[in-house]
């Protein structure tokens, strides 16, 4: 499925709009003490180790999951300052082959793994293990997951009042009124305030360097000299910033659906790109719902579907379908849709249901789960935290109204609802920082693997591209004509091949590689409620999920 007219219209746009995002900062790049600070909390933790025991009751895990805590710097500059503590969970190596039950295979190591975000914990990962395409990797390594600083009970960082966070349904507008800007700007300067007010001084270290060099103590305390490490989405990211920083600590990586790390585009401009991007991938869904309309009834063109997505917008406006849900978690659901095909056939089960009157599908998935308001509130506010500190950010709204109206010309399924999750940034408190510039030499670090689906609309496809210009020696696979977030160990075998034959035997494909996209998902009739639910990604499903308002880069 290709929309070639609106990708160049969304690209032609897109240039003219980025020559007016910002190109100053204030901040420095990373020094000598951060470094040094970074060799004395990695030779503190090494010593120590970390103290593997049963994880807390209320997370309620299973006995195999090991968990425990690693303290770092709050502030690398000052490594004898203040400490931070870093949880921590771990399933050792089986070293059960799955296919031959009479072989014993040997420890590699341990895989850390981050499933993106900002603000996503992995605590769950290793659990992921007992899944069939995992296996052969819980055999050889000791999957290792954890709560970056910030996230769940990691120096846990905080905004708002969770009962804050849903706020019942709210419009949410393509084109906004010039009196909901202004709801929305006070809004973010408000939530501004709140994270400088509840964090104080500590607001500043809650970024991705510090996320990189955090890394880094980790991969010590866990007694591995060099790291092996599976990043997803923002994972990608503080990954490549780890190997540029430590390119001798490093093993193996895999960066899956990569973000683009060019110090221009961090993080005002990949916003951007991302809320175009979705454009194509919205298209894609209408087109296969249109495909299916014997089914489904919405409209046999996606222009069709488009307008019973419309009319089914407009309804919400003036009566939420369950008191609950409105046009923003009518978005913020169809958003999915955007990150996940397997997604595509609920949705559009839902859509048509409440064309016919029936409202509870959509109730059922688009009402906020009001039980996880703190868990929420604790991934936005780090969510916001680390990309306002990463990089400058316009401080004037009317960069952000001149470029965001021009690309909702084109764009508008996700561009303003982007808008609002980020402005923040606009009125942050907090000093700012130069982005990395991300890079290494030939032979600096050991080849990287790079994953990447070439419709993918959270971390597009542009971004794997420069991610593996920057990184020398490293291997892009690509698969084609697909859109999914996160493909490893998902439903394509040769991408999973790819994986499995780098980080088992460290073997790589040719500079590039490309598989065949997975099949798009068959339809399931009106009637059928059962909601399939992702497997390829612990925590991603979607641990890198799309967050409150709209899809965060990463993601």
């Amino acid at each position: 499925m290709r929309a070639p007219a609106l990708y160049s219209a969304v690209g032609v746009l897109l240039l003219t709009a980025l020559s007016a995002a910002p190109a100053g900062s204030t901040g420095a790049a990373p020094g000598t003490a951060e470094l040094h600070g970074t060799a004395v909390a990695a030779a503190r933790a090494r010593a120590a180790g970390i103290d593997f025991g049963k994880c807390p009751k209320e997370q309620d895990m299973p006995a195999a999951l090991q968990c425990g805590k690693v303290s770092v710097p709050l502030d690398y500059a000052h490594p004898n300052g203040k400490q931070i503590e870093l949880t921590v969970s771990r399933v050792r190596a089986t070293h059960k082959d799955p296919h031959n039950s009479k072989r014993r295979v040997p420890r590699k190591g341990a895989l850390v793994y981050n499933p993106g975000g900002p603000g996503a914990s992995g605590m769950y990962f290793p659990l992921i293990g007992v899944m069939p395409a995992w296996k052969r990797l819980a055999a050889a390594y000791d999957l290792v997951g954890y709560a970056p600083r910030g996230v769940e009970r990691s120096a846990p960082l905080s905004c708002q009042e969770p009962k804050q966070v849903f706020k019942g349904p709210l419009l949410a507008p393509t084109h906004p009124s010039e009196s909901h800007k202004k709801e929305r700007i006070a809004r973010a300067k408000a939530y501004a305030r709140g994270c400088a007010q509840r964090a104080g001084s500590a607001l500043r270290h809650y970024n991705s360097l510090n996320n990189a060099r955090d890394l880094d103590v980790l991969r010590a305390a866990l007694g591995e000299e060099k790291l092996t490490f599976m990043g997803a989405s923002y994972g990608t990211y503080f990954g490549a910033l780890y190997a540029t920083l430590f390119p001798s600590h490093v093993r193996r990586m895999v960066f899956d659906s990569a973000v683009n790390p060019d110090p221009a585009m961090v993080w005002y401009r990949n916003n951007l790109a991302q809320s175009a991007a979705f454009e194509g991938r919205w298209a894609d869904f209408r087109e296969w719902v249109a495909e299916h309309h014997k089914v489904y009834g919405l409209g046999d063109t996606a222009e069709e579907v488009l307008r019973s997505y419309e009319k089914v917008r407009a309804r919400l406006a003036a009566e939420p379908a369950g008191g609950k849900v409105g046009q923003e978690q009518l978005q913020e659901t169809f958003l999915q849709a955007g990150y996940y095909d397997d997604y595509w056939p609920s949705r559009a089960r839902a859509l048509s249901a409440y064309l016919k009157g029936d409202s509870k599908p959509l109730v059922e998935l688009a009402a906020p789960a009001t039980e996880a308001a703190a868990e929420e509130e604790n991934s936005d506010a780090v969510y916001t935290a680390v990309e306002c500190n990463d990089a400058p950010w316009p401080t004037d709204w009317d960069v952000w109204d001149r470029d965001n109206t021009r690309l909702a010309r084109v764009a508008p399924f996700e561009t303003w609802d982007n808008v609002w999750m980020n402005l923040p940034c606009a009125y942050w408190q907090a000093p700012r920082q130069e982005p990395l510039d991300v890079r290494t030499g030939p032979g600096e670090v050991p080849p990287l693997l790079i994953l990447a689906a070439e419709r993918d609309a959270a971390t597009p496809y542009d971004g794997a591209l420069e991610m593996h210009r920057r990184l020398s020696g490293s291997v892009l696979v690509t698969e084609r004509d697909a859109g999914t977030h996160g493909i490893a160990y998902g439903p394509n075998a040769c991408v999973n091949g790819y994986v499995d034959a780098y980080l088992l035997e460290g073997r790589l494909p040719a500079r590039r590689a490309a598989c065949e996209g997975h099949p798009e998902p068959k339809p399931e009739r009106p009637d059928d409620r059962t909601d399939k639910k992702r497997g390829a990604h612990p925590g991603t499903a979607p641990g890198d999920r799309p967050r409150t308002a709209a899809a965060r880069l990463p993601h």
